[in-house]
């Protein structure tokens, strides 16, 4: 394939968020699920005039309605071992407080909690309706945490789309996802040796006349950052330990990000057989590389 640096700088993506890139509302259904009968226990508190004693009552009764009340002042259990919490100001010692959801029952510790937090005026108050629907928007909120995780499986996504197509045009050819040494093996019976354990692929294809496998790593990077220099020259050594068993590497790369670091993905780009970008792989690139 002819080389022009200057094409696949000029042709980098400004995005490749889809509408599902902002909210994972299957994590958050699947959240609500291991929760919900400990959620509608708590339902049962809304309104009560003597809330405290209402809810030590309950939590006696049904110990694992304690471990949900975190979740209800968007804390999950990662974070609550993290964050030593000040139970009284005029002290101002922090201490850990896992231990008062999920060790012995501490009733005047889980007072404090449900008072401070303010969770006692909104249930007094009549604020909240349905804790399930409350806790379902929680987890909604709380998932944007996930978006930088989400651009890199949109990312795989949109190649994965053009790889279908581009094996059903050629019909020799076949690949698979989250390719790791033992399922290169597994699915097309080939032996391949990789630079370290955890190494996973995230395409690689088969090509069923050649015997020849083609591995492929994608990314995106909107911003800049260090990391886009250290996996440029990851990319390099890769390239050269795959080129030692007669294997092609493709590395898919786009995202404005990389008009910040342009001198490493040149020298990637000069040094790789194959770094192509979105535009390029829409182009035909996958033609001019494999067939």
């Amino acid at each position: 394939m002819k080389k022009n640096f200057e094409k696949l700088i000029s042709t980098l993506q400004d995005s490749i968020f889809t509408w599902n890139y902002f909210t994972d509302f299957k994590k958050a259904k699947n959240n609500i699920k291991k929760i919900e009968r400990e959620l509608n226990l708590l339902n049962s508190l809304i309104g009560k005039d003597n809330l405290e004693n209402e809810l030590i009552d309950l939590v006696s009764e049904y110990p694992k309605v304690r471990r949900v009340l975190p979740i209800l002042v968007a804390v999950r259990r990662d974070k609550l071992k993290k964050t030593p919490i000040i139970s009284d100001v005029n002290i101002l010692i922090p201490k850990n407080k896992e231990e008062v959801f999920y060790g012995d029952l501490n009733k005047k510790e889980l007072k404090i909690f449900f008072n401070a937090s303010g969770l006692n005026d909104i249930f007094k108050n009549k604020n909240i309706k349905n804790l399930v629907d409350y806790v379902f928007g929680v987890e909604v909120g709380m998932d944007t945490n996930g978006r930088k995780n989400r651009t890199g499986t949109i990312m795989e996504n949109i190649v994965k789309k053009f790889l279908e197509d581009f094996c059903i045009k050629n019909g020799n050819l076949a690949f698979i996802e989250q390719a790791t040494k033992s399922k290169i093996k597994k699915v097309f019976n080939c032996n391949i040796k990789i630079d370290k354990n955890s190494r996973r692929f995230d395409f690689a294809l088969f090509d069923k006349k050649r015997g020849k496998i083609i591995l492929m790593e994608v990314n995106f990077y909107s911003g800049g950052g260090s990391k886009l220099k250290a996996t440029a020259g990851e990319y390099q050594k890769l390239e050269d330990f795959l080129k030692k068993q007669n294997i092609d590497f493709i590395w898919v790369t786009d995202g404005r990000g990389w008009l910040t670091s342009v001198n490493s993905l040149k020298e990637t780009y000069n040094h790789n057989s194959y770094v192509i970008n979105l535009k390029m792989l829409k182009d035909g690139a996958l033609d001019k590389i494999i067939i």
